[in-house]
């Protein structure tokens, strides 16, 4: 049966640059492998192709004479072969550590050299006030984790015996297995990938290497900083195994709901109610700030609910900037309750005075609707 063409083996075209060919490639081998078709003698013979047709045109020199003269040019002991030998397995071997990381316990080059393993990041979650965010503050903070056992060092082992190396990996932390004709190196299934057997574990850690501690740490919260800033720490998340380095401390800001103000960014905003007489009349009123200083507000005749003062630069800082943002103030007109008879009466003789001049906006309104429903009809 003639032998299927490489390109087409791949699903790629002949025009298919080396990053296309290799996407394709890893495609089909996680589909393909023997490890996720097990008893599967198709998927089997349909990965060595795949392979083969990699090999093949993964390598300038052999795609080239594959291009020129197809099959026939590894026939006979043509250039390159189809075979898979000791340089395919190297250079392919970043491919299928990504591939099969997972099957192999973890593997590949992530795995531990020496039995040095990185600690892992940690979070925490600190709420402030809008004060503190536009002051800046230093909050210390009480963070539990792992750090580094001092009674062994990190080794885990018990105060004057040492580690040995692993009877199963010769200390590598790696071991080769054959899955049907393609080798592959697994995370030691002993050691777990350090290389290293504990006998004698030290009584503090019990051969962990770390224990857990509360720590203080001041973190400097700097002014202007928003809701949902992170805030990162180097080097201080959870020590490392055996020596690795440790982790880094991420701080994520969350901010306190305010009585007064709701922020947008570097502006404020702040609404305020005001009498109807104040609003019709016009007038001044004073407002404090995020800051605890004063301002005033005037306010011309006829305000109307709704409408927007801004005050220029009393908002909050820009991080890392001179600038701050503004503060809106909100006039919110609010209807009397609870009236006296004589209000009541000044009110209805207010009414009876007025023209549509005294509300524009309302009388306009109906006759607009009146005149649209007539001609509706």
């Amino acid at each position: 049966m003639a032998k299927a063409d490489f390109y087409e083996t791949l699903g790629v075209s002949r025009t298919a640059t080396e990053a296309e060919m290799k996407a394709a490639f890893r495609k089909l081998a996680m589909q393909f492998h023997p490890d996720k078709n097990p008893g599967d003698h198709t998927a089997e013979v349909r990965f060595k192709e795949i392979n083969e047709a990699y090999q093949c045109l993964s390598d300038g020199q052999k795609r080239a004479a594959y291009d020129r003269f197809g099959h026939a040019a590894f026939e006979n002991g043509g250039a390159g072969g189809g075979g898979m030998g000791d340089g395919f397995g190297s250079s392919m071997s970043d491919i299928f550590d990504d591939l099969f990381g997972d099957m192999m316990g973890g593997g590949g080059r992530r795995g531990r050299a020496n039995g040095r393993e990185r600690g892992n990041d940690l979070r925490y979650n600190l709420e402030i006030t809008l004060e503190d965010a536009f002051n800046g503050k230093t909050a210390t903070i009480k963070v539990p984790s792992l750090m580094t056992c001092e009674a062994c060092t990190g080794a885990g082992a018990k105060p004057g015996s040492k580690p040995k190396a692993c009877t199963t990996c010769g200390g590598a932390g790696r071991v080769r297995a054959q899955q049907g004709f393609f080798a592959i190196e697994r995370t030691c299934p002993t050691c777990q990938g350090r290389g290293e057997m504990i006998d004698n574990p030290c009584d503090a850690c019990r051969g962990a290497g770390r224990v857990t501690r509360e720590r203080s740490l001041s973190v400097n919260i700097p002014p202007g900083v928003e809701d949902g800033t992170r805030i990162r720490l180097a080097g201080e998340g959870e020590s490392g195994l055996r020596g690795g380095p440790a982790g880094d401390l991420y701080i994520f800001l969350s901010m306190k709901a305010h009585p007064f103000f709701q922020r947008d960014g570097a502006d404020l905003f702040c609404r305020v109610p005001i009498s109807m007489v104040q609003a019709a009349l016009g007038g001044e009123f004073t407002v404090h700030t995020v800051n605890g200083s004063e301002a005033k507000v005037k306010i011309p005749e006829g305000t109307q609910s709704g409408k927007q003062f801004k005050l220029k630069s009393k908002g909050m800082p820009v991080l890392r900037t001179r600038d701050f943002g503004d503060l809106y103030i909100q006039a919110n007109v609010e209807t009397p309750q609870n009236l006296t008879k004589r209000q009541r009466e000044l009110l209805s003789e207010f009414e009876t005075e007025s023209s549509n001049t005294t509300h524009p906006e309302s009388s306009g309104f109906f006759a607009k609707m009146k005149e649209f429903l007539t001609g509706a009809q």
